[in-house]
């Protein structure tokens, strides 16, 4: 989509890989993990297509308006969904993201899927404050937290609560349903968001 072909081309290869590992997810038992995995799935190939590198591939004009409908589609999903979980107004930012760049696209293709100049500063730079936080905070979440038993040291590390591997310590259903994978898979969408919407 944006820059030399090999940076897309990382892109393209981030985002496929997160759209696999999510279609996995959705084998989980779990229903809220089924439903969160196939929207990040949606969000990651299609991030993926778009981020093709445009000397490879230009796709006709009638791909972005599609683009936005279908992501318009998942953003009134998310925002449904938002009634059960937060998690849910993630999707929705993603979503708009998509519709947004998609739009963005149409609106001058020729010089979008080249260079990326045909944004709305403001929106844009919404967006990216948006993402770089999310980048920040997920990363943040995904350090181990180890306490020291008894506060002393030489002491031998004791996970924190809630750090461990399920509940408890009780061992996750399945490495599907763990969820510091579901978090890296987020931050690996939200780190190839950011490296579309930069150059818009």
């Amino acid at each position: 989509m944006h820059g030399p072909a090999s940076s897309g081309w990382l892109l393209v290869a981030l985002c496929a890989a997160t759209g696999v590992y999510c279609l996995l997810r959705m084998r989980s038992g779990v229903e809220e993990q089924r439903s969160a995995a196939g929207s990040e799935a949606l969000m990651g190939f299609g991030m993926a297509a778009m981020a093709v590198p445009a000397a490879v591939f230009t796709p006709p004009a009638w791909v972005w308006p599609g683009y936005a409908v279908v992501f318009g589609a998942a953003g009134l999903r998310a925002l449904w969904a938002a009634r059960s979980g937060r998690h849910h107004l993630h999707h929705l930012v993603g979503a708009a993201a998509m519709v947004y760049m998609a739009v963005a696209m149409a609106g001058s293709p020729a010089h979008a899927h080249a260079h990326g100049t045909s944004g709305t500063p403001v929106l844009t730079g919404t967006l990216l404050l948006y993402f770089t936080g999310y980048v920040l905070l997920s990363g943040v979440r995904l350090i181990p937290v180890v306490a020291v038993a008894g506060g002393g040291a030489g002491g031998a590390p004791v996970p924190a609560p809630g750090g461990g591997p399920g509940a408890g310590g009780r061992v996750a259903s399945g490495w599907g349903d763990r969820p510091e994978l579901a978090r890296a898979c987020r931050l690996s969408m939200a780190i190839g968001m950011l490296a579309m919407l930069l150059p818009l």
